[in-house]
Order: structure tokens, then sequence, then C-alpha cells
């Protein structure tokens, strides 16, 4: 293993063909593979797939994007997984939390945007075996005025990585606290968004609003986009509230809400003070305990099974709808079914069994303020209705 923040380059891969290893270096011959049968779980032993590319989004600061691209990406690599934690956020909080000192941050995902160099050229490789990370710094920040003017600026990223895409198994992108060219770019670029969102109020009242724009990015962008889930973090089970947005959010969401809540821990506070994920800093804290049940949960969910929002909008297509069903409202919009009780025994909440033409969300994700019913409001989305703004550009 190389020292923290050495840097890997085109030229000097750091990753053996999956599933073998070759003979020792003196008797090394092209014909003479051993095949390796102690491979970690993870590793594959034919035809290596594509990395799944995974958007950690959500435009509200502070809910714990980086903190769960670092920690997640040591997780999945504890587990056997090759992974690449791209530091989207000119903060380069994510790559602090991995241990890279600045000094060797001398080609980054600026260059990688900017310049259209390798990603090899940028990657470097961290003290957790199987993670890898492509840093960020503060220059990012000017990516996008300077890409204002180039053809296809919200693809940079995602054709840069299609380079890179056999090298590993997952490829974590930590967006920043924004709906600009540099969160475009990452759901550009991704198959999945994870949304985490803070056990507070005013972490869910974006929520409606990070939904719509990452549906603009799916029709006019990237197409195979889907929600992979929503991660509840900074729980803290002393208070009632963060138990309130808990039940509230299972209860619009339902099977969309991983399992695996990330509680509120001083440990998970300190350990990027010193370049460590929780994994390293302190492995049985209820942090680590928790991050390691995440990532079970993603690898056990594969990509094809994350929600398709056009679904979720209650869009049937991208073109015209599909005929009215039976009962359907004189304007063409379909009765909600409405199921008794919630999950959690919060009352009436949409039925998460059949798939609704509109989807209800509470009153803390509406966008436009009072409506007719006090506590829930339809959002449109797309062609059939709400604002551009905010969206895509």
């Amino acid at each position: 293993m190389a020292e923290p923040g050495a840097r890997t380059t085109a030229f000097d891969p750091p990753l053996e063909p999956r599933g073998w290893t070759t003979a020792e270096q003196d008797d090394r011959s092209p014909e003479v593979q051993v095949e390796d049968v102690s491979e970690p779980v993870g590793s594959k032993t034919d035809k290596p797939r594509p990395a799944r590319v995974i958007a950690i989004a959500n435009q509200k600061g502070g809910v714990g994007k980086s903190t769960t691209a670092v920690n997640l990406g040591a997780s999945l690599a504890e587990a056997g997984e090759r992974v690449l934690v791209v530091d989207l956020d000119p903060q380069g909080n994510a790559s602090t939390g991995l241990g890279i000192d600045h000094s060797a941050r001398e080609r980054t995902t600026y260059d990688v945007l900017t310049a259209g160099i390798h990603p090899w050229e940028a990657i470097v490789e961290t003290a957790i075996a199987g993670l890898w990370a492509l840093p960020s710094i503060i220059d990012l920040a000017g990516a996008e005025i300077e890409l204002v003017s180039q053809f296809a600026r919200e693809a940079r990223l995602s054709k840069a990585l299609e380079a890179i895409k056999d090298d590993f198994d997952f490829v974590l992108l930590d967006c920043p606290p924004s709906i600009g060219l540099l969160t475009v770019n990452a759901l550009t670029a991704a198959d999945e968004v994870i949304v985490p969102i803070q056990c507070e109020y005013y972490a869910l009242e974006g929520l409606g609003q990070l939904l719509k724009n990452v549906r603009l990015v799916q029709q006019n962008v990237n197409p195979r986009l889907r929600l992979t889930g929503i991660l509840l973090t900074m729980f803290d089970a002393r208070t009632k509230l963060s138990d309130q947005v808990v039940s509230e959010v299972r209860a619009y969401f339902g099977p969309r809400v991983y399992e695996s809540v990330i509680p509120r821990s001083v440990r998970l506070s300190e350990a990027p003070g010193y370049g460590q994920p929780i994994t390293q800093y302190d492995p049985s804290s209820k942090g680590a305990v928790a991050y390691r049940r995440l990532a079970e949960e993603v690898r056990a969910k594969p990509a094809d099974e994350g929600v398709d929002l056009a679904k979720l909008m209650g869009e049937e297509s991208f073109g015209p709808g599909p005929a009215p069903a039976p009962g359907a409202r004189e304007g063409g919009e379909a009765e909600q079914e409405v199921s008794g009780e919630g999950p959690e025994g919060t009352g009436d909440v949409p039925s998460l069994t059949a798939e609704p033409t509109a989807m209800t969300v509470p009153r803390w994700a509406r966008e436009d303020g009072p409506e007719s019913k006090p506590d829930e409001a339809t959002v449109g989305f797309g062609t059939d209705g709400g604002s551009d703004e905010g969206g895509a550009s």
C-alpha cells in the first residue's frame, strides 16, 4: 500500500485485473496467471461490471454529504469493494476527511473538469485499502464560470469517468451544497442519487425542490438517473423532534428511506480532524456501526431497484401521458389512493403500494405557500406543472 496521498497516474494504475493475481515477480510470465481464491467479497472473477456511480446530493449545507461520502466509501472498501470518492465541493472537506494533505492535491477535480486531464492523473491513494480519492481545492469554485462557454459543460464529469468506470465497483460523488453546474455535472454522471437529510425542520424544507431539480436533470440530460434512497442523518435520540422527523419522512417516502439512521455523534465530528473515516478512528462507535449497516444496504440494493423519479413524481413517461385511469377527474388527474394509517401511525398518508399519479408531500416539502389543504400539497413536475426556477441550466 502506498503512503496516504501518494499519486497514481494513467501510466501507473494501482489496480490488478479483477479476480486474478499475477505470479511472483521473479517468475512472472505473460502466459501464467494464478487464480486468487482468497479474493474478498465484492470482487469479480469474470468480466468486470462498470462502477455504480452514486451522487450524494442535497442543496442544503451541513446535512452530512461529505461525512457520508467519506464513511460510506470507507465502509464499502472495508467490505471488499473498490471505491473512488470524487470531491466536487470546493471546500474540499471529503478530501480532508480522507487524510489527503493540501500539498498532495497537485491535480484535482478542477483540472479534470476544466483542463480535461485523465482522472488517473489526479487520483490519489488513501490509507484505506481499496479506497481512492479524486480531491478538490478552492479553485473548483471558479469552474462554473470557466465552463459557461464550453460545449456540453454539464457532461464534463460524465465523460471523464467513462475512462475509469471499469476500475472500480463504486464511485461516490460528493456534491456541493447548491444546485449549480458542479451538482448538475454530478447528476449527469450518476446512475443513482442518495439524499442525506438532517433530522431537523430546516433540512426538510427544501426536499421537494431538490427532487424537482433532480427530476429536471433526468428529463433533460440523464434519463437513467434513479433515486436510490433517502438517508436520515444527525439523529438525536434525546429529542422528540428527531423522532417526529423520522416518522414523517418514513410516512411519506416509505421504503425509499434507508433503515440505517446516522446518529449525531461526537466521534463522527472528531474523525475528520485526524484525517480518518469513522471506521478507522473509532471502529466500534455508533457512527461506524451505522455506516457499515448503510454500506450493506447499498450493496444489497441493485442500481436498477432505485426509484424511477418519473413514477415518483406521478409521470408515466417523458412523452404524452397514458389514457386516464378509470375514475379520473375531469382535468385528467387520477384519484390518489390514501391509506387509513401510515407506517408510523401518523394518520392518512399516500399509499406506497400503488403507483400514484401525483406525489403528495408534507407541509415542510412545499414550495408554493399555503394551499387549500392545510397539511399537504400536490406538486407538479416537468412539463405538467411547476416552475423551472432553480432547475438545471
